[in-house]
């Protein structure tokens, strides 16, 4: 999931000179994938799906608050998500571009929305999912779309980072 969100931020910087990406990272890092995504932002989508999915019980009925845990868990780990990349913002470590995906209540509804919660949304799909061949077809579709996305890019349009 997080592979499309970046494909779709840095195509949007590409498809217009004058546009930007949704988000850009700029200063020193271990390695810059793409124009807002480096190797940090990777490692922190990878981490923090790995400490979700161990965070949930076994139990398919467990409740915190009165919400699913599955839930209760999605929109924490998403708040603390948002939390730090505000954070990151006011540091200037990453940029935001855009009047509507901004440090203001209308803006961080969004990157909650479509910045974290998403994610979450697509590991409950995962889970939810009975049979192991529909969770594999699941996670070959998620991986397949940034991919295609790529190629199109680089292979038809010309497009480079």
């Amino acid at each position: 999931m997080s592979g499309m969100q970046g494909c779709y931020s840095g195509r949007t910087a590409q498809s217009d000179p004058w546009c930007s990406a949704f988000w850009t990272t700029p200063g020193d890092t271990a390695l810059r994938v793409m124009v807002d995504w480096n190797i940090e932002i990777i490692f922190m989508f990878l981490i923090g799906g790995i400490v979700y999915y161990h965070t949930l019980s076994e139990s398919t009925t467990e409740k915190i608050l009165g919400i699913p845990e599955k839930w209760f868990w999605a929109i924490g780990y998403s708040v603390f998500a948002v939390f730090v990349e505000c954070l990151l913002n006011i540091g200037g470590h990453l940029v935001w571009e855009y009047p509507f995906w901004n440090l203001s209540f209308k803006g961080v509804w969004l990157i909650f929305l479509f910045g974290y919660f998403h994610f979450y949304c697509a590991v409950i799909l995962v889970i939810s999912l009975k049979t192991m061949q529909k969770k594999i077809l699941t996670l070959l579709i998620i991986y397949a779309v940034p991919i295609i996305m790529n190629i199109f890019a680089f292979g038809f349009f010309g497009w480079n980072y």
